[in-house]
């Protein structure tokens, strides 16, 4: 695994959680973007709207999901370790 600085493990902690937080939030916003327009807009019995509600919780679990594996997957470590002019690959090219 390596020795990281202080600075590494702080700037991973801080993507983690941002990762964790944006996730939440698009799901809760995934879950109520479903179940309310189904809710107020369409008088379902109660099977077809816990079936709705299943649905629904089953996209945001997936949504959130998606997001924290997207956020990860884009780090690319401590600040610094980045090339210094976007686009180029390395400060000499």
């Amino acid at each position: 695994m390596g020795n990281r600085t202080r600075a590494q493990r702080d700037a991973i902690t801080i993507e983690i959680g941002y990762a964790l937080v944006s996730a939440f939030v698009l799901a809760v916003v995934t879950f109520v973007a479903v179940v309310v327009p189904a809710d107020l807009l369409l008088d379902l019995p109660g099977a077809w709207m816990r079936g709705v509600l299943a649905g629904a919780g089953g996209l945001a679990v997936t949504v959130f999901v998606v997001r924290v594996v997207y956020v990860l997957w884009g780090y690319r470590g401590a600040p610094g370790t980045q090339p210094s002019q976007p686009g180029r690959t390395s400060p000499d090219s």
